[in-house]
């Protein structure tokens, strides 16, 4: 079984992966089901979706009908605007098969000009707050890639109080200093107000470069248990955050299977020798 902890101030103490369902966009809902099972079977209690990943709000709904109480369900919006937005919660809701998600996100929110959108009067988060007045949604979030995520989310918190962030963190990203160092800024304000903490591509190890995809991801991702282990332990080694899942269903169970083991956190000299014989890069240069 994984670990939990506590999902910031939600009150909900959620294991300390969290499945990034993603990994259901293009799946049938045999493979979802027996994905279903698989989180499980190692107490994976947190599903994070999102309006935009395909079919898989359609995949989770099912799910929800006799297992709405095990998850804290999340999902995300891509609309900037309250109308868009608004929308677009009534049809992830739909789809979820559910009457209010427990957390809803401002998905990818990093462009300066959709960020001013969005989070001004008629944007967006007017639609999330209304939301939670209305009791569909419980918590608001904000998410995001890319080298400049962690000083915008930082900017977004100046703005609003969100419950949560969603960013990229892995060692190789951590190698690039300026990134590092807008995260370590970030990591500082969300202990300080208990905002949850969210990461993504742990065991990315960098663009496909014109290979053959041999895995659901965008990006060229580790692929053996060991290596899976070693990504997956340095995320963890980090207290007081979470580690969202891989978008592939293969993969998963690799990624889950390693933190069910986590003791702590491998050396550098172990990452740096994974790193060079992988030779693994940061996606966000």
């Amino acid at each position: 079984m994984i670990a939990t902890q506590p999902f910031g101030r939600t009150g909900h103490q959620s294991t300390r992966t969290i499945f990034g369902a993603a990994a259901l966009g293009d799946a049938s809902q045999d493979v979802a089901d027996r994905t279903l099972e698989v989180l499980q079977r190692y107490g994976v209690n947190h599903i994070d979706v999102a309006a935009s990943y395909g079919d898989a709000e359609e995949r989770i709904g099912p799910w929800m009908g006799r297992h709405r109480g095990d998850f804290f369900l999340a999902t995300k919006t891509g609309a900037r605007d309250r109308a868009g937005a608004r929308e677009e919660l009534h049809r992830s809701l739909d789809r979820l098969q559910t009457d209010h998600v427990d957390l809803w996100q401002l998905h990818n929110l990093v462009d300066p000009a959709e960020w001013d959108e969005a989070l001004s009067p008629g944007g967006a988060l007017d639609a999330a707050v209304e939301a939670r007045e209305q009791g569909l949604v419980r918590f608001i979030g904000v998410t995001g890639h890319g080298s400049a995520i962690p000083a915008m989310h930082r900017r977004s918190l100046e703005r609003f109080d969100f419950d949560s962030v969603l960013l990229p963190y892995s060692y190789v990203i951590m190698q690039e200093p300026d990134y590092a160092a807008d995260f370590e800024a970030l990591a500082a304000i969300c202990v300080d107000r208990n905002v949850a903490m969210q990461t993504i591509k742990s065991i990315a190890a960098g663009p496909w470069w014109g290979q053959e995809h041999t895995a659901n991801t965008w990006y060229r991702p580790l692929t053996t248990q060991g290596d899976i282990d070693h990504a997956v332990w340095w995320v963890l080694g980090r207290p007081d955050i979470f580690l969202n899942t891989v978008g592939d269903v293969d993969l998963l169970p690799k990624v889950l299977d390693a933190a069910s083991r986590f003791e702590e956190r491998p050396s550098d000299e172990e990452m740096t020798n994974l790193t060079a014989q992988r030779e693994m890069v940061t996606l966000f240069p």
